[in-house]
């Protein structure tokens, strides 16, 4: 690793034009007030199930403050080419989505040409830098779903691209709402937090790195009890299991399962000062959609951007930490290697 990289500054460049990002948001909801018409969501992927679900939340009660505004008006399937498990289901995705009156079109240019705002919901990470542009080159605010990216460095890319065209951006995964995460971090549940264990299905796509399908569920909960400062990660790694540990240098740990064998789930314990808690259950979606549409409300992200790139180092660490046979990796270097 270079002594010249200084991980603290390249966050202030990934971070530097926050300010404006609240302006475009609420442009957005200056059309909504001034046409006395709903905000247009646009989809971007039909290759999961994300696409489905979020639309019926949307739509399902009109009168819902936390909701009013808004209509998923177009979709866009593609979405993978590629991955199988992903393009497979695009064709009974596009009936669903017709069926609750969405307008599917053949281009991204086409959609972005008819919405105010946008969904990424490609579930395969390689087309998303490319897609995640398009957007930004005309200025909509965008909810980006996990991964980001199928690489650290795109996800990079796409960060960076973001400040260059001043569009805001958020990704997470619905599992940082599982119950009682939110609670331990910001309204000392549990006094100080000390460390935290949390578990998820971690199945693997080979086309991406190990922890970015579906092992980022897991992490997010980890990053959503500790914040950021993680520093190291150790990895050890078998057919149905993995252990990623991180050590946020002050005394912190932050211990990842992955489950591949074995009945699966999503939940966790985060340990404090004044207690040990049970994290979760996990309640489906709806807490991240609010998120979501308040986000397109303001152009204010719940989450930094410097929080999302740990989370995505954290797994990029973890796979290079298999690759060096369970040695710990440091943070600063995959993101110095990715930038």
């Amino acid at each position: 690793m270079k002594n010249s990289f200084n991980r603290k500054e390249f966050i202030k460049t990934i971070t530097a034009a926050g300010v404006g990002f609240g302006m475009v948001g609420s442009n957005v909801m200056s059309r909504k007030v001034s046409l006395n018409e709903p905000v247009r969501i646009g989809i971007i992927g039909l290759d999961t199930s994300h696409s489905i679900a979020f639309t019926d939340i949307i739509h399902e009660i009109e009168g819902d403050e936390e909701r009013a505004g808004f209509r998923v008006t177009t979709a866009y399937p593609y979405g993978s080419r590629t991955v199988e498990s992903s393009y497979s289901r695009i064709p009974g995705y596009i009936e669903d989505i017709r069926e609750r009156g969405v307008e599917v079109v053949d281009s991204i240019r086409e959609l972005l040409d008819q919405v105010d705002v946008v969904l990424l919901e490609t579930n395969d990470g390689h087309p998303r830098l490319e897609q995640a542009i398009q957007v930004m080159e005309t200025g909509k605010t965008m909810f980006i779903d996990k991964p980001v990216a199928a690489s650290l460095e795109d996800t990079i890319a796409i960060m960076e691209a973001s400040q260059r065209y001043e569009v805001p951006i958020f990704s997470s995964s619905s599992l940082r709402y599982i119950d009682h995460a939110h609670e331990v971090r910001y309204d000392n549940k549990i006094g100080r937090v000390i460390g935290a264990d949390v578990y998820s299905t971690a199945t693997i796509e080979p086309t991406h790195p190990d922890l970015f399908w579906y092992g980022i569920h897991g992490v997010e909960i980890m990053f959503t009890v500790l914040g950021t400062g993680c520093r190291k990660v150790t990895r050890r790694k078998s057919e149905g299991t993995d252990i990623a540990v991180g050590d946020w240098g002050d005394g912190r740990f932050g211990t990842f399962r992955g489950i591949r064998e074995g009945r699966g789930g999503y939940g966790g314990t985060a340990f404090g000062e004044d207690e040990i808690l049970t994290l979760g259950p996990y309640t489906g979606y709806r807490p991240l959609v609010i998120d979501i549409l308040q986000f397109f409300r303001t152009g204010v992200s719940p989450v930094d951007l410097e929080e999302t790139l740990e989370i995505y180092a954290f797994m990029e660490a973890a796979d290079e930490s298999k690759r060096r046979n369970g040695d710990p990796v440091d943070i600063n270097e995959v993101i110095e290697r990715a930038s």
